[in-house]
């Protein structure tokens, strides 16, 4: 048997869900997720979980938000008064939005909030905060290069 150990690609197909049982992400059937374990490619409690695993082995196993997408910061949410923002921004609550910073920085905020005069914008990963469950299976792996 294969086991999956750093700088390994395993590929797997996966299912995600929240606390509540509601699914976040999942792969499609023909479409599985490859990464290298080690190099940071996904969030540090999935490649945990899945060093260690066997070629063809599946689990389930959750991940705690420190070692998912980490806790909400609120240094990170703003409520901004709607006439500061360009008249014909449309906003929507729970909806995202993509931020132009001056030096040309792209970063996307959640709009949580929305009365007639202010809107709540969130800055962080829409699952910081979040633990995660994911089920797992282990259909490949490819051994690291061996090193002459």
């Amino acid at each position: 048997m294969i086991k999956a150990e750093i700088l390994d690609t395993a590929t797997v197909h996966y299912k995600g869900t929240l606390a509540d049982g509601t699914l976040f992400d999942e792969t499609p059937e023909d479409r599985p997720l490859k990464f290298i374990i080690g190099k940071g490619e996904v969030i540090q409690g999935f490649e945990e979980a899945v060093e260690g695993m066997f070629q063809g082995e599946s689990k389930t196993f959750t991940v705690p938000c420190e070692k998912a997408y980490g806790e909400k910061n609120t240094e990170m949410i703003q409520t901004v008064t709607l006439a500061d923002l360009p008249e014909d921004l449309q906003l929507q609550e729970g909806r995202q939005l993509e931020v132009t910073q001056e030096d040309d920085t792209v970063f996307l905020v959640m709009v949580t909030e929305l009365t007639e005069t202010h809107a709540t914008l969130d800055a962080n990963h829409p699952l910081a905060g979040q633990d995660l469950t994911f089920e797992i299976e282990l259909i490949d792996v490819t051994k690291k290069p061996a090193v002459h």
